[in-house]
């Protein structure tokens, strides 16, 4: 009995430092990032949300998960680079959030899961086999973005009503441009409203020169498409509109509040969140193919009156009757 008893401090000393091994040992899931916005010194609020959507799970970084980001900084052919690099790092899944970035994941790894958050139809585009099975190793959250075209321009009539010819501002490097554009033409067909491409090229587009395009060719209105790189220079868009005279059209609200007139789209912070929601998902064991693709239930109409009235455009009340927001 005292040779038992002499024993027992040791073996518990053992069996804590066992406990500390397997607890050191305990695996932190590495997520990789591709952002379309911002910069390692300035990641801009839609990560923010993603970040604030991990917390709301229980994430903290640099503890219980590590996040390796990646900025395109407005330059998308750094996308196929970045996403071979975090494959190159075993992430436990990996999050983009633009078409070409989730395509070269797509082709890359078929094991790895991939958590999109897109502005087209993931289905038409061969990204998923459909919402509610996605198949594969892709999920994620879809904006709907390019079915809102005709709705954009429906608005936009709408507000504007001597609207005649419209010019439609978009970046001819991004594939989601290039759908969109095609949206918006066919959109215009059907509500017999003339269209002018105002096409400028990533990453240093010639904004100047797709307004002075505008103004030659007397389009009574913009349209945005929106993507990475014309998110950054969204308050130079801003400002050409509104020293144009140019009502403006966006897809985002972001550029309403920079000081575009209008916007008809989903709500974009709280779909970053939602990417978190899937990554937790995943983390946790489910996977990607057994997680229908969320697509936004509501869609948000803002405009800013403010810039109604530096531009001379009087918004119809019925038009602000039913608006979410109004900008004062």
């Amino acid at each position: 009995m005292k040779n038992i008893f002499w024993l027992l401090p040791i073996i518990v000393v053992l069996g804590w430092g066992g406990s500390a091994e397997a607890q050191q040992a305990k695996k932190v899931p590495r997520i990789g990032f591709v952002a379309g916005s911002g910069n390692p010194s300035n990641p801009g609020p839609l990560v923010e949300k993603f970040r604030q959507g991990l917390r709301d799970h229980g994430y903290i970084e640099g503890k219980n998960i590590l996040i390796e980001y990646r900025y395109t900084e407005g330059n998308p052919d750094r996308i196929p680079g970045f996403v071979a690099e975090l494959l190159q790092l075993k992430v436990d899944v990996l999050v983009s959030t633009s078409v070409s970035g989730i395509r070269a994941a797509r082709r890359a790894t078929k094991t790895i899961p991939i958590v999109m958050r897109t502005t087209v139809d993931p289905v038409a585009t061969g990204l998923v086999d459909s919402l509610a099975r996605p198949g594969g190793n892709i999920t994620g959250v879809t904006t709907l973005q390019r079915e809102l075209s005709g709705k954009r321009l429906e608005l936009l009539k709408e507000a504007i009503p001597r609207m005649s010819r419209a010019g439609v501002l978009w970046d001819a490097n991004a594939p989601g441009a290039i759908i969109g554009f095609k949206e918006y033409e066919a959109a215009a067909r059907a509500l017999k409203i003339q269209l002018q491409s105002l096409e400028v090229r990533g990453p240093n587009p010639d904004l100047a020169g797709a307004f002075q395009t505008a103004a030659k060719g007397r389009v009574s209105a913009l349209i945005t498409i929106g993507n990475p790189v014309l998110g950054r220079y969204q308050d130079q868009i801003a400002e050409l509109a509104i020293k144009n005279r140019k009502p403006s059209m966006c897809e985002r609200s972001d550029y309403v509040e920079a000081g575009c007139l209008v916007s008809y789209a989903a709500n974009q912070a709280h779909q970053y969140k939602r990417a978190a929601y899937y990554v937790d998902r995943i983390l946790k064991g489910t996977k990607p193919a057994d997680l229908p693709v969320e697509q936004p239930m509501k869609f948000e109409l803002v405009i800013n009156l403010k810039t109604a009235k530096q531009i001379g455009v009087t918004i119809p009340q019925w038009t602000l009757m039913k608006a979410d927001r109004v900008i004062r």
